[in-house]
């Protein structure tokens, strides 16, 4: 019998909805009934594609003895962490505090006032390496809240006080950063920086998107020879790894090793759709082809395994599936065999394929099998018959039972992604890239800007097209603001711009501190034990730093004061944090160095149709200038996009053509140089690589 979240939209929750645990959603109700029965809720927070969130339920979950002490002792509360991550973010702020660390499936157990007193992960079933069991913790904390209550409450109430007396010391009154901080991040970056194997630290080693999104503006800014070569080695390093997707294209979460061979095989929407738009830019910067490759393979990546039905972009793909035998294994749909390539491809293409992608009979990864890879400079190579091995594999791979896709739409997520491909479907002529931008976009309007006690709100969520329940958090305004600016530069249509005003401004009046510091969630939001405020950048970057982003460039569009003044507020933060910890604030420097240079306003002008006009904006498109604005319409009007306006872009305002031609002007806060009609000129001007 299904238990109540099988009324949920959440694919996470609904993998538990078949449960013999009694489970509830996140809400008032579920937290009334545990102050009715007197027993303490225990809050389980995982995601569709963790791997031991999986584990965890298929051991404990699942079992009818387990579930049945769960049910008589605690109320059960399951939480999709991507759908509330500010309920994740509060609770695994207090987990990280009381053991100093953290991870996934998070298991808290709470007073019925939502008070934190136990933490922990995963838990076994049975005691393992000095591990509790699962039921061993379940029976110690219900002992504990029948016979000392007291010291329960006594601990929850200390935990909360602790958590609700944190500051944060986010800088905005010294002022933005300037070159002393970004140099200083620079070195610290230089110091953590693995010059072998590309990248920064050791293992486990996450893709650094936003720290590389850094290095590749503070070069085109300064033209530091350094920075542009840790970003360019580390994403090549990437790319030939097996944390990239040699056959399909795209990412895994991360790689178990320092050398980028064993990924995690869990692909993540916000990694591809951050990965993408990376290596177009590392492509616009140095004109490399593998980064061209990469770019555009991700891209398809994306619309090709994660686009819906609906024109949005779902979450993820699981790391784990069927391997054929029945068995669920994590990264069965993409490691090989030698055994396995000489079925689909024959003995002689086999053993080519096994020299070019690096497939051993010992593998690399589990049972014999091998991650594919790319070797590091292996001489002349017949392109003809890799791409003929490359496409008979993925036909192949294509018959293997696929991973589980977690459908659900998550609006900061689709920002990026929207962003990434406009961008990239603008630099290589796919037009195709950018109507699925713009699709996405559509739907994000369509869906997640619903009605909220009569305000239009953003909503974090929606599946099959239908809105979920949970408020949009600062991440999604500020990563959806920042793919609708995307998407206005490179279509021109100045309706995305006015889409992003609009949720700045929400952000101006909902999120926004008097000192210029950021919440997570805005005023009028759920209270939790205590509101979320994190400036440092995780898997995607923060809200923080994403509305900081967000708000430069719109005030580059604008003239906006007020949306400037709230970024420069707001990048406090990195002229604190820059320096000490670059690796966990890449974003926010990235943005620091688009402040610095300015942002260029670069406005392209012409008649509808006029091939040089489309030149002129490509070419404007292709600036390597950090966060460089462009705008392109129509000449002359009054920016407010009426009749004989200039498409609703204000920095169209009263741009003649010149000469009768089309032409571009290019400005810094406002200051403008002489427009120019001429394609190189313009390249000389904005240090367009083509």
């Amino acid at each position: 019998m299904a238990n109540r979240l099988a009324h949920e939209t959440s694919p996470y929750l609904l993998q538990h909805a078949g449960n013999p645990v009694d489970w509830w959603p996140w809400s008032g109700e579920a937290f009334a009934e545990a102050r009715r029965r007197d027993v303490p809720v225990l809050l389980s927070v995982g995601y569709s594609s963790c791997h031991w969130c999986h584990v965890m339920a298929h051991e404990s979950f699942e079992d009818a003895t387990t579930a049945k002490y769960m049910n008589r002792h605690f109320v059960n509360i399951k939480v999709d962490r991507e759908e509330r991550p500010d309920v994740d973010a509060v609770y695994m702020e207090a987990v990280q505090a009381a053991t100093g660390q953290g991870g996934w499936p998070m298991t808290v157990f709470l007073t019925g006032d939502g008070e934190p007193f136990y933490f922990g992960t995963y838990f076994p079933p049975a005691p393992r390496h000095g591990m509790a069991s699962f039921p061993q913790v379940l029976e110690g904390v219900s002992a504990a809240w029948t016979d000392r209550r007291g010291e329960v409450a006594e601990v929850a109430a200390r935990i909360v006080r602790e958590l609700s007396g944190r500051s944060l010391a986010h800088g905005g009154g010294e002022g933005v950063p300037g070159e002393a901080e970004l140099s200083q991040a620079l070195l610290g970056l230089t110091r953590e920086y693995d010059a072998r194997h590309g990248g920064f630290g050791g293992a486990p080693k996450f893709p650094p998107s936003m720290v590389v999104e850094f290095l590749l503006r503070h070069h085109a800014r300064t033209g530091a020879e350094g920075a542009l070569q840790m970003a360019a080695d580390t994403c090549e390093a990437m790319a030939r790894g097996g944390i990239y997707d040699q056959l399909g294209g795209g990412f895994a979460r991360y790689s178990v090793d320092r050398e980028w061979t064993v990924p995690h095989f869990e692909k993540m929407l916000y990694d591809n759709a951050l990965l993408c738009r990376v290596y177009a830019h590392l492509w616009r910067a140095t004109g490399s082809d593998l980064a061209r490759r990469v770019a555009v393979e991700t891209a398809d990546f994306l619309v090709r395994e994660l686009r819906t039905d609906e024109g949005g972009f779902a979450s993820a793909l699981d790391a784990d599936s069927d391997d054929g035998t029945g068995r669920h294994v994590e990264g069965a749909y993409y490691v090989w065999t030698p055994e396995q390539l000489r079925e689909v491809l024959g003995e002689q293409d086999a053993e080519f394929a096994a020299r070019y992608f690096e497939v051993t009979e010992e593998g690399t990864f589990e049972e014999g099998a091998s991650v594919l890879q790319l070797p590091q400079g292996g001489g002349v190579v017949d392109a003809a018959r890799v791409e003929s091995v490359r496409s008979r594999l993925l036909a192949a791979r294509e018959e293997r039972p696929r991973p589980g896709r977690d459908d659900k739409i998550v609006a900061g997520w689709n920002g990026l992604a929207i962003a990434a491909l406009a961008e990239t479907g603008a630099y290589f002529d796919r037009p195709d890239l950018v109507e699925r931008a713009t699709e996405a976009a559509d739907l994000l309007v369509r869906a997640h800007l619903g009605d909220t006690a009569g305000t239009a709100r953003l909503v974090r969520t929606s599946k099959d097209g239908r809105p979920g329940a949970h408020a949009g958090v600062l991440e999604d305004y500020g990563d959806v603001a920042e793919g609708f600016l995307a998407l206005a530069a490179v279509t021109g249509e100045g309706a995305w711009l006015e889409f992003a005003g609009f949720l700045l401004d929400i952000v101006l009046d909902h999120f926004t501190a008097g000192d210029g510091a950021l919440f997570d969630t805005a005023d009028d939001a759920e209270q939790l034990i205590r509101r979320p405020q994190d400036p440092t950048d995780n898997a995607t970057p923060s809200g923080w730093t994403a509305a900081a982003g967000a708000l430069l460039s719109y005030a580059a569009h604008t003239g906006s004061e007020a949306h400037r003044t709230a970024a420069e507020g707001a990048l406090g933060v990195v002229r604190s944090l820059g320096p000490r910890a670059p690796r966990f604030i890449g974003w926010g420097l990235a943005v620091a160095e688009a402040l610095l240079d300015g942002p260029r306003e670069i406005a392209v002008v012409g008649p509808e149709g006029d091939a040089a006009a489309r030149e002129l904006h490509r070419t404007a498109l292709l600036a390597t200038a950090p966060g460089a604005v462009v705008a392109y319409g129509p000449a002359g009007g009054d920016g407010t996009g009426g009749a004989g306006g200039a498409d609703g872009f204000p920095l169209l305002a009263d741009r003649p053509l010149v000469g009768g031609r089309s032409a571009a002007y290019v400005c810094r806060r406002f200051v403008c140089t002489a427009p120019t009609t001429e394609v190189s000129m313009l390249r000389g001007e904005l240090g367009v690589f083509e």
